[in-house]
């Protein structure tokens, strides 16, 4: 099983020459098909070829200029059954885990920094879950609501974007994130100022949630946490390895530091969410610190070959 790269290129007949030349002397590039003139829209001739993780780079870089004058798609192949895959991976440099594409994690991390109705539904029902988790002192609750939240595509824009000193990214993603966070503390709120009115909860249920008062203590451990699950975070990312994020999504606090501060608003107390803002700021900060320099880490230090492209 050779995990593989597929290209799909539509370029201008006159400069097919060029391009294909790009992919002959690429290493880790392989499988190269060129149809003439079978592109309408844009037209042009159709380019297919199969190129390793570690190579997507070095191609997407030297080809850039196909953005304007054609296109460029990319999809995952996990299986390819081919000789010729499998020595063009052995022929690039490095491990396929190890290469991020800039290019790929730029369009995902803006994509994921938009505000979407999807987007506030997953938010809100997050946060409800965790207010309910601290009501009736239940972690299986608050594992959900990690798990559900849907906050740290947000935080790796904001990464993303300092450092390539993205300020728009930055301003969008950071701008996700609090409309995201107040719009489900707002309805998590209003749930339980209605069930307060209708007697179902009082301020003394906080007072039997010892099993989720760490969210309410932030301190150095907190801290620490952050900056270890914004590390594997931005890994898992660049990896594309899902099981691993979630993880990550278990491991922080902020979807229910966001529930225990709108259930404490609604009992005020006002203690309470003093102590679970802290928390949800400190998550927030340590994953921005650690996935930054994370991402830094990457693209000064990890295996790559060839030159990177120029986002």
């Amino acid at each position: 099983m050779t995990p593989v790269l597929h290209l799909r290129l539509i370029c201008p007949a006159a400069r097919t020459p060029e391009a294909t030349a790009v992919l002959e002397e690429c290493p880790g590039v392989t499988n190269i098909v060129v149809l003439p003139g079978a592109a309408r829209s844009p037209k042009g001739d159709v380019i297919f070829c199969d190129a390793a993780r570690e190579s997507a780079n070095e191609v997407f870089g030297k080809l850039k200029w196909l953005e304007t004058e054609g296109s460029i798609a990319v999809e995952q192949v996990d299986l390819s059954l081919s000789a010729a895959a499998a020595e063009a991976v052995e022929e690039a440099p490095g491990e396929p885990d190890d290469a991020v594409i800039w290019e790929e994690l730029e369009h995902r991390v803006s994509a994921e920094s938009r505000i979407t109705w999807a987007y506030l539904a997953f938010f809100a029902i997050a946060t409800q879950l965790s207010g309910i988790g601290v009501l009736q002192n239940s972690i299986i609750l608050m594992v959900g609501a990690m798990v559900l939240g849907p906050e740290f595509g947000a935080v790796a824009a904001i990464c993303f974007g300092l450092l390539r000193r993205r300020w728009r990214l930055i301003v969008a993603a950071f701008r996700t994130l609090v409309v995201g966070f107040t719009v489900a503390i707002a309805i998590t709120f209003a749930c339980a100022l209605v069930s307060t009115w209708l007697g179902w909860i009082d301020i003394h249920n906080l007072d039997t949630n010892q099993e989720v008062q760490f969210i309410v203590k932030p301190d150095r451990w907190s801290f620490i946490v952050a900056l270890l699950a914004g590390a594997a975070g931005v890994l898992s990312v660049t990896a594309g390895k899902s099981s691993a994020l979630i993880g990550v999504f278990i491991s922080v606090t902020t979807v229910p530091a966001a529930g225990y501060a709108a259930v404490a608003l609604a009992l005020g107390a006002w203690d309470e969410v003093t102590a679970s803002v802290s928390q949800l700021g400190l998550n927030i900060v340590g994953m921005i610190i650690a996935g930054t320099l994370t991402l830094l880490v990457q693209k000064k230090f990890w295996p790559q070959v060839g030159h990177r492209s120029s986002i």
